[in-house]
C-alpha cells in the first residue's frame, strides 16, 4: 500500500499544498471548496492544522496558494477545450470538483507512487469524477511522456487546456524548457497554458520553517518565463498576486513578496 513516506520529498509537498486548500474549505468565506483536500491529509497522518504561527514568508505563501487554486478554477473552466491535461497533477481534485462541460477529458499526469497514494483515498470516500479522467503514471522529466499522452487518448490536433501549478521552481531551467516545448509540440493552435511566472531565488526570505520545502526550489525559467513563451510560440498574459488578492477580496499580508501567474495562447 502507497504511503506519504513512499512520496518523493517534491511530491510530498502536494500535502502542503492539500492542508491549505483544505483551510480554505473550512472558512465561510471560501474562495472554493475541495471537498477532498482533509481527507489526503489526514490519510498521510498529518494533522490539518501546522503547529506555531505562520513566518511572513508562510502567509504569502498560503495566500499564494489560496489565490492560485481559484484564478486557475475559473480559467480553466473558461478556455472551453475538452482536453485538459494536469502536469505533476499531485493531490489535485479538479477532475471531481469542478462542474465541467459535458464531454471534458481531464488527463492527470505525475509519478506512480503519488497517483496511487491519491486513488486510494479518493476510492475510499466514493469520490466520482466530473469529466472523463485519465490518470497517467509518468516521469516529466523523462520526454517519454508525450507519447503516453497521445496513447491515452490525447489528441494533438485540437485544441487544449494545459496546467502546470507549482511545477517549475522544483525544475532547472533546462528541464523547464524542454518540459515546455514539449507541451508546445502537442498544442495546438488555440490551446492555453496556465502556470506560475517564476521568481527570482536568491531574492527569496530565509525562513527555517521552510527551509526544506525551499531547499527543492530549482528555479525553473525564473522571472523570464513569460518571455521564453513569448518567443517560443505563445502569447502570454501575465497576472500579478496583487491583482488577483484585489479581484477575489483578498489583499496580501504583504505585498511586497509573491509571483505572478502566466495565461499563454499558443499562436
Amino acid at each position: 500500500m502507497t504511503t506519504s513516506e513512499s512520496l518523493s520529498p517534491v511530491s510530498r509537498t502536494a500535502l502542503a499544498v492539500a492542508r491549505v486548500r483544505a483551510y480554505e474549505s473550512s472558512r465561510p468565506d471560501a474562495l472554493f471548496v475541495d471537498p477532498y483536500a482533509a481527507a489526503f491529509v489526514t490519510a498521510a497522518g498529518l494533522p490539518l492544522a501546522p503547529s506555531g504561527q505562520p513566518s511572513r514568508l508562510g502567509k504569502i505563501l498560503m495566500a499564494h496558494g489560496i489565490l492560485r487554486t481559484r484564478f486557475y478554477d475559473d480559467r480553466l473552466l473558461a478556455a472551453g477545450a475538452d482536453q485538459v491535461v494536469v502536469l505533476a497533477a499531485g493531490l489535485d481534485a479538479r477532475a471531481h470538483r469542478l462542474d465541467w462541460p459535458s464531454g471534458t477529458r481531464v488527463f492527470e499526469l505525475d509519478l506512480g507512487p503519488v497517483l496511487e497514494f491519491k486513488e486510494r483515498v479518493l476510492e475510499g470516500l466514493g469520490a466520482v469524477p466530473r469529466a472523463e479522467r485519465t490518470a497517467l503514471p509518468a516521469d516529466l522529466v523523462d520526454p517519454g511522456w508525450t507519447d503516453r499522452l497521445v496513447e491515452a487518448g490525447f489528441d494533438p490536433a485540437r485544441p487544449s487546456t494545459w496546467l502546470a501549478e507549482g511545477l517549475l521552481v522544483y525544475l532547472t531551467a533546462e528541464e523547464a524548457a524542454a518540459l515546455l516545448a514539449s507541451v508546445a509540440a502537442l498544442a495546438a493552435p488555440g490551446s492555453r497554458l496556465l502556470l506560475e511566472q517564476g521568481r527570482d531565488l536568491s531574492r527569496t526570505p530565509a525562513d527555517p520553517a521552510l527551509a526544506e520545502m525551499i531547499a527543492l526550489w530549482r528555479g525553473g525559467l525564473g522571472p523570464g518565463t513569460s518571455r521564453w513563451l513569448d518567443e517560443h510560440g505563445w502569447k502570454a498574459e501575465v497576472i500579478t498576486l496583487v491583482h488577483l488578492g484585489e479581484v477575489y477580496g483578498r489583499p496580501l499580508p504583504d505585498p511586497t513578496i509573491g509571483t505572478s501567474f502566466i495565461e499563454a495562447v499558443r499562436s
